[in-house]
């Protein structure tokens, strides 16, 4: 039943309302849609003075004006936008404005009748969120390579063994009140007290494995720690300027080591050659080098893991473990000697109780005392020093492509000198090599280090790992708990996704390190069980029990077609499992992969090289709901859809016009990932008014692409 509505009888208040309530209804709210990638902001990453056109995409016919509000400081213009082109039903206006320094914040205002809209990162508004505006920072320029690179992490001790003659031995140091291990079956699986143990691991390992990390379709290399380190993962560093010789070569040896009984290191001749002889540690480095220079041949750039909030007690700036006191050439640690060059390094609590030598009463992170934490604002020397290190690295001979930043938001004792600490990193990296990459692991929102001024961008965590673990398993990202509301929950991933993603510039996005699993939290193939566990409550077997390699490959589908740079963390594309630390640090299966996986992630890889709109590409949602999603990557040529399906059949209808292809397009399947594996046959889709409608069987993940004509 219609009413029709006496417009003279109305009071005037109701006749605005009813006005403004009529335009709002009949606006087209999906045909506007703007965002910083390259088709709607040139150039996306602007140095100061360039001219910055910025472009939006609302229906045509439908508004009136177009303005871009652009604020810098405390300047605010409206500057209205021109309209340039009319195609399909979009109509595109362009505005242009010269970039100051500094940032500049801007949004959309739409005026369509005596209505005004605004548009910003969270999308169509009749009320501005000024928190979600689009920023532009001047000079804030990532490198090229990285945006929608493929990264591959590498855990070396576990990858692969390529010279036995640089193992660490039984006995031949103590670590935590034990002795070291060498593990002689490479496929054992790790124990629940695993630090000690150590299967071989090293840097020719990986270089026997380049060819087949090139033929995966990788682009860079993201190790743990490689430097001189007691434990296997090195998280705990004992000399910033050495590769491990456990990693890399040993030229001269020594055979004494620890009688079962002895735990005093400086009793082991052969650790202490091995780790402080400057020949094997000058023979690493070269190794180092010349691996870099391979990788580089094949196109695969190199990224180091930099542990600088903290070392380890076993550092010879520290010494507690008196090793480097009895090797020549190197002076005192600060455990040793109050008048040690490294004192100001650490912060000593206790400078009147506790007596040197062996002065333990330092800051340790966390309190554990195998981690001085490292006493930046009490050095200038040892900030200058860190700072040097990290310009060593990424420049010649080494010619390393950057950092990964460990627990990078606890350096220092103040969010200021935090800050400022990571401006001079920045800025010393960058000189030494303006290619590099400068990521942060980092928990919780990023935004006060993504300003283009310190950090390029974060182990995507809060923005990829969690929200898609709880969408497809339920399961938080250390197996330690379930919601089984958040499984399947369409609509909380897509708010989830689009607030963390208004957090960040483009130029970190599109670099964030997008994982499913790694090297801190349960396997993702584990995570597919829905299952609370950790190796000491469950045991290894029930890490693959009740896995689901449909969900897994609908996690892998959604990490090669997000924004960003998709992680493997090694072995995961062979099928291996396990609960979180230690059980995710299993060794990689040579001979005994899952073969159909790893060709799996081969071709979603090359899917995702093939083509900018998945690396660069803009990235909207067309539905989501109980147990689906769907969203869409496109540029001006290609469209992309990514269907998600975690439950039964279902019929559903995309809005695909909203992508800017037209009523009338023709798209076709590239893969769809089911219960049985992977089907690249390809079918054609006709759209019907611009939807395309779609029979999604149960449990699968499909990718579908416009049909380009030529």
């Amino acid at each position: 039943m219609r009413f029709e509505v006496d417009w003279d009888a109305l009071p005037y208040t109701d006749r605005v309302r009813y006005y403004l309530d009529s335009v709002v209804e009949n606006f087209n709210h999906e045909a506007v849609f703007t965002d910083v990638t390259e088709q709607f902001v040139q150039p996306f990453d602007p140095d100061p003075g360039d001219t910055v056109t910025v472009r939006i995409r609302v229906g045509a016919g439908q508004v009136d004006r177009v303005y871009v509000i652009v604020r810098h400081e405390d300047k605010r213009r409206r500057l209205r936008m021109r309209s340039v082109r009319t195609e399909n039903e979009f109509e595109y206006f362009e505005g242009t404005f010269v970039m100051p320094e500094g940032r500049v914040i801007f949004r959309y205002e739409i005026v369509a009748g005596k209505v005004s809209f605004y548009y910003n990162k969270m999308g169509l508004q009749t009320f501005p969120h000024k928190s979600a505006d689009f920023e532009l920072q001047a000079g804030f320029h990532v490198p090229e390579w990285a945006r929608g690179a493929v990264m591959y992490q590498i855990f070396p001790d576990r990858f692969c063994n390529g010279d036995s003659t640089n193992d660490v031995e039984n006995d031949e140091y103590c670590y935590l009140k034990r002795h070291v291990r060498k593990i002689r079956r490479w496929n054992e699986l790790p124990a629940e007290f695993d630090v000690h143990n150590f299967y071989g691991g090293d840097l020719a390992g990986v270089h026997k494995k380049l060819g087949y990390l090139k033929s995966l379709g990788i682009d860079a290399i993201y190790f743990n720690p490689l430097f001189v380190s007691p434990s296997n993962h090195k998280y705990d560093g004992q000399d910033y300027d050495a590769i491990d010789p456990h990693l890399g070569v040993i030229v001269r040896d020594a055979q004494a080591k620890l009688s079962p009984a002895d735990s005093h290191n400086y009793h082991s001749e052969k650790y202490m050659r091995r780790v402080t002889d400057p020949q094997n540690l000058a023979a690493s480095n070269e190794y180092f080098a010349e691996f870099v220079k391979e990788a580089h041949g094949l196109g695969i750039r190199v990224i180091l893991d930099g542990v600088f909030n903290h070392c380890g007690s076993f550092h010879k700036w520290m010494d507690r473990e008196h090793i480097y006191e009895n090797a020549p050439g190197y002076p005192a640690g600060a455990y040793l000697s109050e008048g040690s060059e490294y004192h100001d390094y650490f912060l000593f609590r206790d400078r009147e109780h506790k007596a040197w030598p062996d002065n333990d009463s330092y800051e340790g992170w966390w309190d554990h005392e195998t981690l001085p934490k490292l006493n930046y604002e009490g050095s200038e020397q040892l900030k200058r020093e860190i700072l040097e290190i990290a310009a060593k690295w990424v420049q010649p001979p080494y010619n390393a492509d950057g950092w990964r930043l460990d627990v990078a938001a606890d350096l220092g004792h103040s969010p200021e000198f935090n800050h400022s600490f990571w401006r001079e990193f920045r800025d010393t990296v960058k000189e030494a090599n303006p290619d590099a990459l400068i990521i942060a692991e980092h928990y919780g929102d990023p935004h006060d280090w993504l300003q283009g001024d310190q950090w390029d961008s974060v182990m995507n965590y809060d923005g990829f790992m969690e929200p898609v673990s709880w969408f497809l398993t339920g399961m938080e990202k250390h197996s330690d708990e379930f919601r089984g509301d958040l499984l399947g929950d369409g609509a909380h991933f897509r708010q989830t996704m689009e607030q963390q993603m208004s957090r960040v510039m483009t130029q970190s996005q599109q670099t964030a390190m997008n994982q499913l699993s790694n090297h801190d939290h349960s396997r993702f193939m584990t995570r597919t069980n829905s299952r609370v566990g950790r190796l000491q409550t469950a045991g290894a077997a029930a890490a693959s029990e009740g896995i689901r390699p449909v969900i897994f490959g609908m996690g892998v589908l959604m990490q090669m077609t997000w924004p960003g740079m998709p992680t493997v963390y090694y072995g995961d594309e062979a099928g291996v499992c396990g609960w979180t630390d230690p059980d995710n640090r299993r060794t990689y299966p040579w001979g005994e992969e899952d073969k159909r996986l790893i060709e799996l992630h081969r071709e979603l890889i090359r899917i995702h090289k093939g083509y900018g709109a998945l690396r660069h590409g803009s990235t909207k949602f067309l539905n989501a709901g109980q147990d689906f999603l769907c969203y869409t990557r496109f540029d001006e040529k290609n469209r992309f859809v990514v269907a998600i399906n975690r439950g039964d059949a279902r019929e559903i209808s995309l809005p695909v016009w909203q992508m800017g292809g037209g009523r009338d397009e023709r798209y076709t399947n590239l893969i769809i990932i089911n219960e049985e594996g992977y089907d690249v046959s390809a079918a054609e889709f006709d759209c019907e008014d611009g939807m395309l409608r779609l029979q999604i069987p149960a449990c699968c993940g499909i990718l579908l692409k416009n049909l380009v004509i030529y």
